[in-house]
């Protein structure tokens, strides 16, 4: 390809620009291919993890993550959690978010939204899958060359206003297996 000014730049360059950058996801209580613990489960206090990220780029204006299970027998994902226009200089999301859906974020997140889960409420709610099989629970981080999306929007509808705006993505994706009660 050769652009106006008359500098040649190749296709795999073009295709390497618009690509999301991999970025890191972490959490101090959740560890990728292990089962999350109980705190952050229907089965305990139901608290929703910390989470940090590298690698976003310099054009990031805001975050999103989603999480959801795609082990569940619909014919979509099962969403646990929606949370949004996360700014951009956060670098993570504290644990115990508030699951009054008036309650202001904490500074650090200060605007972020949380958006409708597949319980049909703006929190977050952690995994409660029938006993019995492995479920995976998929942490997705994105960055985002947007911000201030607008309040309310569930999973399907962020996925949409996040189309052409996702500047970096990266997830974590961990475990839970409920167990029948006597096995508790």
């Amino acid at each position: 390809l050769v652009l106006a000014a008359g500098v040649a730049i190749s296709a795999a360059s073009v295709l390497a620009q618009s690509s999301p950058a991999m970025l890191t996801v972490t959490s101090p209580t959740v560890t990728a291919g292990q089962p999350i613990p109980e705190q952050h489960t229907a089965d305990g206090e139901n608290t929703s993890p910390a989470f940090a990220w590298t690698g976003a780029p310099a054009t990031t204006r805001s975050f999103a993550l989603i999480c959801d299970d795609p082990d569940v027998p619909m014919p979509q994902p099962f969403v646990h959690w929606v949370i949004y226009n996360i700014p951009a200089p956060a670098r993570g999301l504290p644990a115990n978010l508030p699951i009054d859906p008036e309650a202001p974020m904490p500074a650090a997140i200060a605007g972020a939204v949380q958006g409708p889960s597949g319980f049909r409420r703006p929190i977050y709610r952690g995994p409660a899958p029938p006993p019995g099989k492995v479920h995976h629970y998929h942490f997705t981080v994105y960055a985002l060359d947007v911000a201030d999306l607008p309040g309310g929007l569930n999973k399907a509808q962020l996925v949409e206003a996040m189309a052409g705006h996702i500047v970096g993505q990266g997830d974590l994706v961990a475990t839970y297996e409920r167990h029948p009660p006597a096995q508790r």
